[in-house]
């Protein structure tokens, strides 16, 4: 692999939220601890900064009707958001009084369910998406559209951040059971449909995210050769066993691949990166422990 640097993403909230001992359950998934116990948030932020993150990422991924349902996100939606933002500004500034420069990462989720294109309602999705950007803006310093199924997902996420000019990273989760021969969207559009879309929005960066591990390289690849060198591209993976076909979506919370531990994981980034990805870190079942191996892996190369 040839020397270079990477910036390097955090892991999934609502695991490492779990591991440590915060409240948990679905169908609220990463939410809950912004409801009974913000002050985990904050810990599990400062837990991925202290492995060597250098990005935060607002736990808002579940605060979405999805999780919440209408009623509970119509009452308290925006202020949930909100919080979200401080807890990882507070965190990213803690680490600035030490010497760290964190970015902060607001997300904009999918807001009618994970890997389903199909649920998406254009019609109901620009107000809940425009009030996300405006309850993060104040606290971040990028805005990713997290796991964006389908091209028309992601215009509307990418529409709703604009007013505010900050920079935009569009994020797509991959078809991955069966595995494919070809990475595609969950909406089976193609990784050039998606490349096109981020280069019409001015989107800093093109990232694929909560597929597993083995089909990012090619999405990569194909995304760093319909890109120009200005937009970066990087991949974060889930950690999540294969989901048998009768398990509905938020229906479980699903095990972990023993296989992408003590170094696992690493050997898929440094593929990434060979790919010619400059932001790699992880999604789901991606615990601070697998973010310090990849800062071990950074200082290496």
């Amino acid at each position: 692999m040839a020397a270079q640097t990477f910036t390097l993403l955090d892991g999934g909230m609502g695991k490492a939220l779990e591991e440590a001992g915060a409240p948990f359950r679905q169908p609220e998934w990463s939410a809950l601890a912004l409801l009974e116990d913000p002050d985990s948030v904050r810990r599990v932020h400062d837990s991925f900064i202290g492995a060597g993150a250098d990005v935060v990422t607002t736990n808002n991924y579940a605060v979405v009707p999805f999780h919440l349902g209408d009623d509970r996100f119509a009452e308290r939606g925006a202020e949930l958001t909100a919080l979200s933002g401080r807890l990882a500004r507070e965190a990213a500034d803690a680490a600035a009084g030490a010497g760290r420069d964190i970015t902060v990462v607001g997300s904009i989720p999918p807001l009618f369910g994970s890997y389903q294109p199909e649920l998406f309602d254009s019609d109901r999705a620009p107000e809940m998406l425009a009030m996300i950007a405006a309850e993060l803006n104040p606290f971040v310093d990028v805005f990713a559209a997290e796991t964006q199924s389908s091209v028309a997902e992601a215009r509307a996420s990418a529409e709703a951040v604009q007013p505010y000019g900050k920079p935009l990273w569009l994020s797509a989760t991959l078809q991955d059971e069966p595995a494919p021969e070809r990475a595609t969207l969950r909406s089976g559009e193609s990784i050039e449909d998606f490349c096109a879309i981020a280069g019409k929005c001015g989107a800093a960066a093109v990232l694929f995210n909560c597929s597993h591990p083995e089909v990012m390289e090619d999405a990569v690849c194909r995304a760093r050769g319909s890109l120009p060198e200005s937009v970066e591209v990087g991949a974060y993976a889930n950690a999540f066993e294969p989901k048998p076909e009768v398990y509905a979506a938020n229906a479980v919370i699903m095990t972990h691949r023993a296989d992408l531990e003590d170094g696992g994981y690493d050997s898929f980034v440094r593929d990434w990166l060979n790919a010619g990805a400059t932001i790699v870190g992880g999604c789901c079942g991606i615990m601070p422990r697998h973010i310090a191996s990849l800062e071990r892996l950074r200082h290496s190369i």
